[in-house]
């Protein structure tokens, strides 16, 4: 018998594939760092309305967050065993003894350096997700446009919040209503507690 040799093709020409394989095999293709993108498009997905816009604010408790801080302040465990990160809280910690602000008080000294910490992790990771959101919505995954105090905006500026909203096979992270089983056709179903009067 003949036998062929059994070819394997790449990803984007294989057959069917479900929604959320077509969605990781775009994103391995648009963006310089995949997992990083797919974890935006998930949180932002997460505090979606129905039409898949997010922002320009997200409420968590009674705190209130602007979507790129709340996004920020999401990814920022994922690098917190990074050696840079650790070495990072060292340098934070010797520029607040360098300029003479840190408490002598232990746990005020601790709580003061894991905030500043925090403030510069935050603004590292805003330009992070600029970035990523930027691949996104080039490769049509996401739009982006700014709402806040005086009207909705092209740009920023102005006291306008970035807002995102899921396109194309990104919206498949959002989550699906649930339909109620339908009834089969046949008798109607008694209802408990009804007195018919004839």
């Amino acid at each position: 018998m003949f036998h062929s040799a059994i070819t394997t093709a790449p990803p984007s020409a294989q057959g069917p594939q479900g929604e959320m394989a077509r969605l990781l095999d775009l994103l391995a293709h648009v963006s310089t760092r995949p997992r990083y993108a797919f974890m935006v498009l998930s949180l932002i997905a997460e505090v979606a309305s129905a039409d898949g816009e997010a922002g320009p604010f997200v409420k968590r408790g009674r705190e209130q967050h602007t979507l790129r801080d709340w996004l920020c302040d999401s990814l920022a465990p994922m690098g917190g065993r990074d050696p840079r990160r650790i070495a990072l809280a060292a340098r934070v910690e010797a520029d607040l003894v360098a300029a003479g602000t840190l408490p002598a008080d232990q746990a005020k000294s601790a709580a003061l350096v894991e905030q500043e910490l925090r403030d510069r992790i935050r603004a590292s990771g805003k330009t992070n997700l600029s970035r990523a959101v930027s691949e996104l919505v080039k490769a049509g995954l996401l739009r982006r446009y700014y709402a806040g105090y005086a009207v909705d905006h092209e740009n920023r500026g102005g006291q306008r919040h970035a807002v995102y909203v899921l396109l194309g096979p990104a919206r498949c992270l959002l989550p699906r209503e649930v339909s109620p089983p339908r009834l089969k056709p046949g008798k109607p179903r008694p209802a408990q507690g009804e007195l018919r009067f004839v």
